[in-house]
């Protein structure tokens, strides 16, 4: 049976596409990332544990995905804060780079490039030198701004086609010609850092740096751009126009995707509310792989409201997940080669083909990662109600090859699926203790068997017994 054709949400033109690469086979994705002058936050990770899932997604489907997520190094809020701490603002940089990249980490989110924009300034003033020689942009008291009335598709992608809605304060607005015009290199103020650049010192804009990070290594149209829905206006829609102008001609990107926003009780999480949750707190209560699972749990384009209710909820999904994976590892270290499948045995296999294509299909469809979750538990009821007291080997093996390919996409229990040589090793240094235990059980020695049990459970390892066989989990 044939997959289905994956569909994605353009925001660009507001309805569902059937994917197809500018380049068969290959994807290219860029993704907005941090501007770091804090420590990362929940809202952060939302939009970055989507986008780790969609490559997933198209990695198992066969293409093969370059993903490119910036880091702002240089911005208004790293100044202001290096001045209010009076310290250096690289040092401010680096300090929140060093935290969003461990962060990533821990949600097994593994990006290919991750380009700092102070080290593509040279890069950065020839694109904006471009857009001035083309007409596009001017230079005014040392700032060069984009003209957006040169740009005639300007508002499509934000759904903003009244000029009244263009309205952008963030620079000095007796500069500009017209007040939606957008800076695309800010002059120099006393104290702050700058470069040399043919409009005299200064720095790059906020909107400059993506479109020439993505240019660099993506090349000059690409597939995916993804990010938050805030980002929508007024950063994307300038993204887009300053880089199709220069292009002279779209589209510059086939397929914007954008993140729901992530709220804490029903309100949008900020500074004022003090109720920002910093991912490096959340570690320290809940297990990286349970945040990542309860963010998977929500469409990508849902707002997700966080509660512990929720990540509750996830850490019995992950510890299912766990004892299933580990279960299957064990009993496929005993099951016995079956010769013969009888009727039963044909229904469950159907069974399992139907979680899978199940999950295939909602992953094709937009990317739907909590109905696929639905398809996951599917499995899991059969694995816990069927699998475990028939343990035919072939059932075994097609359940635990299964759940090993949604892991692909969940990326929760690679520790189960790529373990490494010593932990084979342990593995079968546990099933020998095991074997010893199952022995004292056999001769009515139950103090020494509970004593074993005991004391692996204090190094994590969890027995189970049953009516003639014992499974265990690392925990």
């Amino acid at each position: 049976m044939s997959l289905p054709a994956i569909r994605v949400y353009n925001t660009l033109t507001r309805r569902k596409e059937i994917f197809e690469p500018l380049e068969p086979g290959f994807v290219r994705m860029y993704v907005c990332g941090p501007t770091v002058y804090d420590y990362s936050h929940v809202g952060h990770a939302r939009t970055y544990v989507a986008f780790d899932a969609v490559k997933r997604y198209l990695s198992l489907r066969g293409y093969d995905v370059v993903h490119v997520q910036n880091i702002t190094d240089i911005d208004d809020k790293i100044i202001n804060r290096s001045i209010s701490e009076g310290r250096d603002w690289r040092e401010i940089a680096d300090e929140y780079t060093r935290d969003y990249l461990e962060a990533l980490e821990k949600l097994n989110i593994h990006v290919h490039i991750h380009p700092r924009v102070t080290e593509h300034i040279g890069e950065i003033i020839e694109f904006i030198q471009d857009l001035v020689n083309k007409g596009y942009a001017y230079v005014s008291n040392g700032s060069v701004y984009f003209e957006v009335d040169k740009y005639p598709d300007y508002g499509r992608l934000s759904g903003r086609l009244s000029k009244e809605q263009w309205r952008q304060e963030e620079e000095v607005l007796r500069d500009k010609r017209k007040p939606y015009d957008f800076a695309l290199w800010k002059k120099a103020k006393p104290g702050e850092p700058w470069w040399e650049s043919p409009w005299g010192p200064g720095r790059p804009g906020w909107h400059i740096e993506c479109s020439v990070l993505s240019s660099r290594y993506l090349g000059e149209r690409f597939d995916i751009h993804g990010g938050g829905r805030d980002l929508v206006f007024p950063h994307h829609e300038n993204e887009r126009a300053q880089s199709e102008a220069r292009l002279g001609g779209g589209p510059w990107v086939k397929y914007w995707m954008h993140t729901g926003m992530l709220t804490v009780r029903g309100e949008k999480m900020s500074k004022s509310l003090g109720n920002i949750v910093l991912l490096r707190e959340l570690f320290k209560k809940w297990r990286p792989q349970v945040v990542r699972l309860w963010l998977l749990g929500a469409h990508y384009r849902s707002q997700v409201d966080f509660s512990e209710e929720a990540l509750g909820q996830a850490q019995r999904l992950y510890e299912k997940l766990r004892t299933a994976a580990w279960t299957l590892r064990s009993l496929l270290a005993e099951a016995e080669p079956s010769h013969r499948l009888g009727e039963n045995d044909l229904r469950v296999l159907r069974e399992i083909h139907y979680a899978w294509i199940g999950f295939h299909e909602e992953m094709s469809n937009d990317f739907n990662t909590p109905g696929a979750l639905r398809h996951v538990n599917r499995l899991l009821s059969l694995i816990n109600s069927t699998i475990v007291n028939h343990p035919a080997q072939a059932l075994v093996l097609r359940a635990y090859s299964v759940l090993e390919e949604f892991n692909r996409v969940l990326g929760v229990l690679d520790d189960v699926f790529q373990p490494a040589l010593r932990e084979d090793r342990l593995e079968a240094l546990i099933r020998l203790i095991v074997k010893v235990r199952q022995k004292h059980r056999a001769a009515g020695d139950y103090e020494t068997a509970d004593w074993i049990r005991s004391e692996l459970a204090k190094l994590g390892i969890r027995l189970m017994d049953s009516k003639d066989k014992t499974t265990w989990i690392i925990e």
